[in-house]
């Protein structure tokens, strides 16, 4: 997997963090570092956690299902885009402005939860996972943190745009993972 296409995948996963950091500064009003800090290190801490967690799953089943992993790709990436795409039409939630390891930490693990069966299609996909996981981190700890500022400057306006441009990516890199494994792409 190339570096674009990992940063492509990166910026896909991260949609949902971008906009609940959206919400974030937008609830909070007047935004301080801490504030955007506290977002990075949490979307972007788990952002890079469930992908590795996954990976470790997907190794240990990897021999019984080679044979169609590309499929299995394709499904997960594809069902996580298809539901970012669903989500981005939906009402949008009311978020507050607490910043606390009690309001933080389910968000980050629901934004996260797509990132699980990420890992899981990297583990088919042969990707070196530790520099992988590390990048999806920084690249959504770098989206969440400037998210809680775009959020306090232009509104919650944007968190549906972000939610459909996201899952619209995730369904393409499926979508390209099986075309290139069947042959029609080089």
């Amino acid at each position: 997997m190339s570096l674009w296409e990992l940063f492509v995948i990166a910026v896909g996963l991260s949609m949902d963090a971008f906009a609940v950091s959206i919400c974030k500064g937008l609830a909070t009003g007047k935004v301080r570092l801490g504030h955007a800090v506290t977002a990075g290190v949490y979307f972007g801490g788990f952002q890079g956690l469930m992908p590795l967690i996954g990976y470790l799953l997907g190794v240990r089943f990897q021999s019984m299902i080679t044979a169609f992993d590309h499929w299995i790709a394709f499904v997960l990436l594809g069902i996580i885009g298809i539901n970012m795409i669903r989500e981005s039409r939906e009402e949008a939630e009311t978020m507050d402005c607490d910043f606390s390891f009690r309001a933080m930490l389910p968000l980050a693990v629901a934004t996260s939860i797509d990132a699980l069966a990420v890992g899981v299609s990297f583990a088919f996909l042969q990707v070196e996972i530790v520099p992988a996981v590390c990048f999806i981190g920084a690249v959504t700890f770098t989206l969440s943190a400037i998210g809680v500022k775009a959020g306090s400057v232009l509104g919650a306006k944007n968190q549906s745009r972000a939610e459909l441009v996201g899952g619209i990516v995730l369904i393409a890199m499926g979508t390209k993972i099986l075309l290139e494994h069947l042959g029609f792409l080089g």
